[in-house]
């Protein structure tokens, strides 16, 4: 018994300010729309399963992982990858500087997925999320909120205290 033919569906997408429609497998995820038909290969394939943070993007300014988001279910979204959070100058984001400056990686493989991750993070406190520890409405977050709200994304080789000192610089923390 063989199986079913692919379904396809056209899907029109903002991928860091330009706009592509496409022509689709429905079983396409953003991760490999991404990586495989726009060249845009920041994000990463870790796990595979939404596990890992890897291939963090941001879909209509949310976090999400582009490996368990199908492409055809964001027909109409606006995403943002690594590759698009430098200003047109190409001047880079407050938060990959500080990566930089605070020497938040090692091999690298997670820091596009900890940088999207952190840009909603702050953007989140920002809209008075609720706090991750607490509850409570956060008026500039602790490390304690920033280890929380970063929970979900992983780094193996264990640049996590870099990682907080980057985005604790940007959020402007003591």
């Amino acid at each position: 018994m063989s199986a079913p033919p692919p379904v396809h569906a056209e899907v029109t997408l903002t991928v860091n300010g330009l706009r592509h429609s496409l022509v689709l497998d429905t079983r396409t995820s953003l991760l490999d729309l991404l990586r495989e038909r726009l060249d845009l290969t920041g994000s990463k394939k870790g796990c595979d399963h939404g596990q890992c943070g890897a291939c963090t993007i941001l879909i209509d300014g949310r976090r999400a992982n582009a490996c368990l988001a199908l492409a055809v279910a964001h027909d109409g979204a606006r995403i943002e990858t690594v590759e698009g959070l430098a200003g047109e100058d190409g001047e880079l984001h407050a938060l990959q500087s500080a990566f930089i400056e605070h020497d938040a990686f090692q091999c690298g493989y997670c820091t596009p997925g900890q940088l999207c991750s952190a840009v909603a993070m702050l953007e989140e406190i920002q809209r008075g999320w609720p706090s991750a520890v607490t509850g409570e409405d956060p008026v500039a977050p602790t490390r304690a909120e920033i280890r929380e709200r970063m929970s979900g994304n992983l780094c193996r080789c264990g640049a996590y205290v870099n990682i907080v000192e980057a985005i604790a610089d940007v959020a402007e923390m003591p």
